[in-house]
């Protein structure tokens, strides 16, 4: 007998937060690991944002906070979109949360029925179909391989939607891919989008100040502000701010979504901390020079990682224009065997046999919906990330 309900059979564990557990059991015994399998900044949070958060201490802002976020911090998220992404938004338009995926999940309960459905293009963050599932609703995965530079193409997207499709969510620079949607690419989107004025768009923009190459960014309103009624724009701190550990993310939307989003909110967990809103003011009203700064680290990590990714036989690495992921290409080793003779038969057994033989932890394509591929965070050390890639082109010398 099970106590668990009939929806837990449809959900799987985030295989992200598995795959780093299990790296870090194996280097707190001692095992030499290098772990690429997260997607976190190695960089620490600035200075002024963490003396913005023991201020915040030390003048008693422990206590409760409203459901959506303390007024100072709506404004400055308010004032963020309007800076950065020309997008106006009131106070009450605004949604606080603890991260990014309490963002979508808040979203999802406020919005879905079983059997709505919802277009995901794969590969996709891990997390998206998941949570679809947890409200009965139908994940509708759209392969886009590498061939289309991992993006969806207006013909697919019209092809996914029915009169059950309730989101579209597009996700730019992707996790896990990297791949960016330039304006054309979100103009050729929204003209499908207009047509089918009964779909949300969820725009996952969390990786917008993480972009290389003089690649400019836009959110799909920008594009087409005839979107602004149906879309959510989602951001938070975590990436570009290195406030991972903070748990803050935020989103702007219509009213009712909005209202939905903080009912459900209120009967989960009140609120984010106190303390991460006090800090994530500092960072969005504060010194944003850092970003520059580390986004140049990033890219010569990210030419690294490509050059040496790419000089390995049997390996395809495309080149990311955001984020910090590159998304390889194994097809060429599947097939192939170890020295023990294992065969490796998906990138699930690429990623495995990696980690057991070399100690490198990276996370199977399988787990972002399109195979045989397999992520690699480049936010770590210029220093690892080499020893990474040697140990990687080691193991696949001696496969056979």
């Amino acid at each position: 007998m099970s106590f668990l309900s009939e929806r837990m059979r449809t959900v799987q564990p985030s295989p992200t937060m598995e795959i780093s557990t299990k790296a870090r059991v194996l280097k707190a015994a001692g095992e030499d690991i290098i772990g690429l399998g997260l997607g976190e900044p190695d960089f620490d949070t600035p200075n002024h944002i963490i003396e913005a958060a023991t201020t915040a201490m030390h003048n008693g802002e422990t206590r409760y906070t409203a459901t959506n976020g303390t007024p100072q911090l709506r404004e400055a998220i308010r004032d963020k979109f309007k800076r950065d992404n020309d997008l106006e938004y009131s106070i009450d338009q605004i949604h606080v949360s603890c991260g990014g995926k309490p963002i979508i999940f808040n979203a999802m309960m406020a919005t879905l029925n079983p059997g709505d459905e919802v277009i995901i293009p794969a590969p996709y963050w891990v997390s998206y179909p998941d949570i679809t599932r947890l409200f009965g609703a139908v994940p509708v995965i759209v392969d886009c391989p590498q061939s289309n530079e991992f993006k969806i193409t207006p013909e697919q997207l019209e092809a996914a939607i029915t009169d059950k499709t309730k989101w579209f969510i597009l996700n730019s620079p992707s996790n896990p891919t990297g791949a960016a949607y330039s304006r054309e690419d979100l103009e050729a989107l929204a003209q499908v989008l207009l047509k089918k004025p009964h779909v949300l768009i969820l725009s996952d923009d969390i990786y917008e100040h993480l972009i290389y190459d003089d690649f400019k960014f836009y959110n799909i309103v920008n594009v087409e502000p005839r979107l602004y009624n149906r879309t959510l724009t989602m951001n938070g701190v975590s990436k570009a701010y290195c406030m991972t550990g903070w748990r803050l993310g935020f989103a702007g939307g219509p009213d009712e979504l909005i209202q939905g989003m903080t009912k459900v909110q209120s009967q989960s967990i009140s609120h984010t901390s106190s303390i991460s809103q006090a800090a994530a003011v500092a960072a969005l009203n504060g010194d944003h020079s850092f970003i520059s700064t580390n986004n140049m680290a990033f890219k010569e990590r990210r030419n690294l990682v490509v050059e040496k990714l790419n000089n390995v036989v049997g390996i395809s690495c495309a080149m990311p224009q955001g984020a910090f992921y590159a998304y390889p290409s194994c097809k060429a080793l599947i097939g192939k065997h170890t020295q023990d003779g294992k065969e490796i038969r998906n990138d699930e057994d690429f990623v495995s046999f990696l980690l057991e033989a070399e100690g490198v932890s990276v996370m199977h394509g399988s787990a972002f919906g399109l195979s045989p591929h397999f992520r690699v965070s480049y936010a770590a050390s210029t220093e690892l990330l080499e020893e990474a890639c040697a140990r990687i082109h080691r193991f696949c010398e001696t496969l056979v």
